[in-house]
């Protein structure tokens, strides 16, 4: 398939995408703050640094594009025709990257949590999804709060 725009309009698309306060994680933020949760943004100290991360709950939020991160399932995670065998790859390691950055952050006590791009979209849709994170989280915390209180 040949693509449809010259090659510096190609570039400037894609220059176009951002890893930092992009619509969706503005979104999930919006939401969090609006039920009364604080959080710090990209804590650089943690690996991936995460979009959100709520201190008070060990837990780290990242809020992932579909077609980056490639969303099981996700219309929007199809894999482009031309040079398919180099986003394949690209695909490949953004999806191992981040198996591995869940891993160490578990592996440092960390709760780790995935909000989806398509997530976002709807209002009442989103509102579903903070509200089963949160109810996980807030599960996690009083687990982890019996099993301190257990060990003394």
């Amino acid at each position: 398939m040949v693509d449809h725009v010259d090659s510096s309009r190609r570039s400037w698309m894609m220059a176009q995408v951002h890893g930092k306060n992009t619509k969706p994680e503005k979104a999930v933020r919006r939401e969090l703050h609006r039920l009364g949760f604080r959080f710090r943004l990209h804590r650089a100290n943690l690996p991936g640094k995460p979009d959100i991360v709520l201190p008070k709950y060990r837990t780290a939020i990242f809020v992932h594009g579909c077609f980056w991160h490639r969303h099981p399932g996700c219309s929007k995670a199809s894999t482009p025709q031309s040079n398919s065998s180099f986003w394949s790859e690209k695909f490949a390691r953004n999806v191992e990257r981040d198996l591995q950055t869940a891993h160490l952050l578990r592996n440092a006590g960390w709760d780790v949590r995935v909000v989806w791009e398509c997530e976002t979209k709807k209002q009442s849709t989103l509102e579903l999804t903070i509200f089963s994170l949160l109810d996980a989280v807030l599960k996690n915390r009083t687990k982890r709060t019996s099993e301190d209180i257990d060990e003394v």
